[in-house]
């Protein structure tokens, strides 16, 4: 069973919970923001214990792009963690649409936009 952080645009999110929920199912523990953020909760905070216990993070790649604040705060710095040693792995995935960043361009995806079921099953052999 790995750790694992849903990063999404606020846009996408019943199709993100979709995925964190296949990525449960698969038995797997699972940071989603909507599952995670309670009223009161330093948003900041929880995202980062979120990050730090995380050893995937599925970025989720959106029609609407993977450049907005929250998100990239959240990819960025798992990319870091990834590039500096042994840390979090960056899991894309095609959710909405969309394409990747430069820096990402050259990592492989899972599309689920063509195909949800071979995509998810892609993300889960990723996963270890």
């Amino acid at each position: 069973m790995a750790n694992v952080f849903i990063s999404h645009r606020s846009s996408d999110t019943a199709e993100a919970e979709r995925l964190a929920q296949a990525v449960q199912a698969a038995g797997h523990k699972v940071w989603f923001d909507d599952w995670e953020l309670n009223i009161g909760d330093s948003i900041v905070g929880r995202m980062n214990e979120g990050l730090e216990g995380a050893a995937y993070l599925v970025l989720c790649y959106s029609s609407s792009g993977v450049d907005s604040p929250w998100m990239s705060r959240e990819w960025l710095s798992a990319l870091a963690r990834q590039m500096s040693g042994p840390g979090v792995k960056v899991l894309p995935v095609v959710l909405t649409g969309g394409k990747p960043p430069a820096i990402l361009a050259d990592i492989k995806y899972a599309d689920l936009v063509k195909n949800w079921t071979h995509g998810v099953a892609e993300l889960l052999r990723a996963i270890k």
